[in-house]
């Protein structure tokens, strides 16, 4: 059995040797959990509303000059003559009965130019809205096809990091080793855990802690299928969970300080003490030690 303390000092030793390594990477992992493409697609759907409105706006002013040239079509000359305004020209008119279909017709033409308009606006956000779609499709290859596999790497770069001083070229491991099955398997890993997230919050959260080493695995076993994976980690992670969680909330006095620095000391202590924490934990599952080794 391992205990918070023991991985917590391993931790720190193996951070105080590959200091700045272990921050650049970390800050890699950082950027890969947190911003994994909602950003893009957030942006996105932003500057799709900003446009939608200034097409609205646009289409609204031109309707009140429309309305007003068709409030007031018709009026009567110093001669007594009946004068019809389209907006652009004006055309006498006779007041006899026959006019009248004049009349309509250039109403119906106004008609028309209007619906006209309409259709426009509804091609530009069918255009709008493709676009959207595209720029979130391109977001979720990316996570899947690129910072996914980077992920495995960095967990990669931590586990070695506790016993040698590991490189940063550790984060492309995955496009090297196996990729399909780490592609396959990570992203099944994010589909499972938000399935069952949907059910409710407390099987999501299990379903993640029982999940919590397939990247470790993929990194250092790269010769398992996606199938052995899943099970190694929930073989790895059986009466684990509720330790691996208090592990976790062992953290939040840190993390509570780092508000205060503005997330500096995040940045630059508590996140990567954290990674390698959780490394030393896969090490302790997976091999049962935790003393640093002699180069």
């Amino acid at each position: 059995m391992w205990t918070r303390k023991e991985l917590k000092e391993k931790a720190k030793k193996s951070l105080s040797v590959n200091y700045w390594k272990t921050v650049l990477v970390s800050l890699i992992l950082a950027f890969i959990l947190g911003s994994t493409g909602s950003s893009i697609a957030g942006k996105s759907l932003t500057e799709k509303k900003d446009t939608d409105n200034t097409v609205n706006t646009e289409y609204q002013t031109e309707n009140v000059t429309d309305n007003n040239s068709m409030n007031f079509p018709f009026r009567t000359t110093e001669d007594g003559k009946l004068e019809f305004s389209d907006g652009n020209s004006s055309y006498e008119l006779s007041n006899s009965p026959e006019s009248i279909p004049g009349r309509i017709e250039h109403v119906s033409n106004m008609i028309d130019s209007g619906k006209f308009g309409a259709g426009m606006i509804i091609i530009l956000i069918l255009v709008l809205v493709t676009v959207v779609l595209i720029l979130i499709g391109t977001a979720i290859a990316i996570d899947i096809l690129i910072l996914n596999p980077m992920e495995v790497g960095c967990k990669r770069f931590f586990t070695r990091n506790l016993n040698q001083k590991a490189n940063v070229s550790e984060v492309t491991y995955a496009f090297d080793n196996n990729y399909k099955t780490v592609v396959k398997t990570v992203f099944f890993r994010d589909l499972y855990t938000a399935l069952w997230s949907l059910l409710l919050i407390i099987p999501g959260i299990v379903k993640m802690y029982e999940y919590r080493m397939i990247p470790y695995i993929l990194a250092d076993h790269p010769e398992l299928t996606s199938k052995e994976v899943f099970a190694k980690s929930k073989e790895m992670m059986k009466g684990q969970k509720w330790h691996a969680f208090v592990l976790d909330l062992s953290f939040i006095g840190w993390e509570i300080l780092s508000l205060f620095t503005l997330g500096l000391l995040g940045t630059f202590y508590v996140t990567p003490y954290r990674n390698m924490t959780n490394a030393a934990l896969y090490e302790k599952l997976e091999y049962g030690r935790l003393a640093i080794e002699e180069n």
